[in-house]
């Protein structure tokens, strides 16, 4: 007498779904937003059918594209700035032992914990103290208080995985303390410094709070323009330029998560 096997049911675990339903959360609102942009209609609740207009639309609009060109100037001088003065400063954190190291060490990355609107009233009470008029030049300090940080921790956590011998060395063989920094170390700190530029990029270009507190008289960045314009309703056209700039910010979060990960691997090999 043949006796068949059972067969197991396959078992669905309780992880599985929970993550499923954590994905739908974040992800199905941009997938409705997605959707919404290629409306026709300019309601955003009806749908009458397929249509790029309002992309074609962001390209023809003075107010965005000088919203736009506001963000781009703000986000590349306060990255730049950052660079520079994050990698010092992580280098020096990870190098060099001086008095007061764990104090500085904490209030250098104070602004990743501090919530934005805690900066941004700060910042805006600090250039009140000192007469200083807003204008495009005081987003772009408020942006470096906090791209400093997120540059600095990346820098910190690449110079982690470095071998602190391959400096001795150069000074052994004759190089300068300058020379060992930009011959030996920066070349190996480049794909964290990358990282950390683009990742402090992406939240500059993004940030709202602190650009409203701390902007003049006709320095709207983008997130300022899609606010004032959101007052009346979401348009279509607001629908594609949120799209375009969640695209964008993923892409460059991307490219910087793979330059990191691309550094660590080299620095294992």
């Amino acid at each position: 007498m043949n006796i068949s096997p059972s067969l197991k049911k396959p078992r669905v675990s309780w992880q599985a779904v929970f993550s499923l339903l954590i994905f739908v959360f974040m992800y199905l609102p941009i997938l409705v937003l997605g959707f919404y942009s290629f409306n026709q209609s300019p309601y955003s609740a009806t749908w009458q059918g397929f249509t790029l207009d309002w992309y074609r639309k962001l390209f023809s609009d003075d107010r965005i594209l000088s919203a736009l060109q506001n963000s781009m100037i703000v986000a590349a001088c306060a990255v730049t700035i950052s660079a520079v003065l994050g990698t010092l400063m992580a280098v020096g954190l990870a190098r060099y032992e001086f008095p007061g190291k764990k104090l500085y060490r904490g209030v250098a990355y104070l602004p990743l914990i501090i919530p934005d609107i805690a900066i941004a009233v700060a910042t805006l009470v600090c250039l009140a103290a000192f007469a200083i008029p807003l204008s495009l030049w005081t987003i772009v300090a408020a942006h470096i208080v906090f791209c400093l940080a997120y540059v600095g921790l990346v820098v910190a956590s690449r110079l982690t995985n470095l071998d602190p011998h391959l400096e001795e060395a150069a000074l052994d063989l004759g190089a300068t303390p300058t020379q060992a920094f930009i011959q030996v170390l920066l070349p190996q700190l480049m794909p964290g410094i990358l990282a950390g530029c683009l990742l402090a990029f992406v939240l500059s270009l993004d940030d709202f709070l602190i650009a409203s507190f701390t902007a003049g008289s006709g320095s709207n960045t983008l997130p300022m323009e899609i606010f004032s314009r959101i007052r009346s309703g979401v348009k279509p056209d607001i629908n594609a330029l949120s799209v375009m700039l969640i695209s964008v910010s993923a892409i460059v979060a991307l490219i910087a998560e793979l330059i990191r990960a691309s550094g660590e691997n080299k620095s294992f090999k």
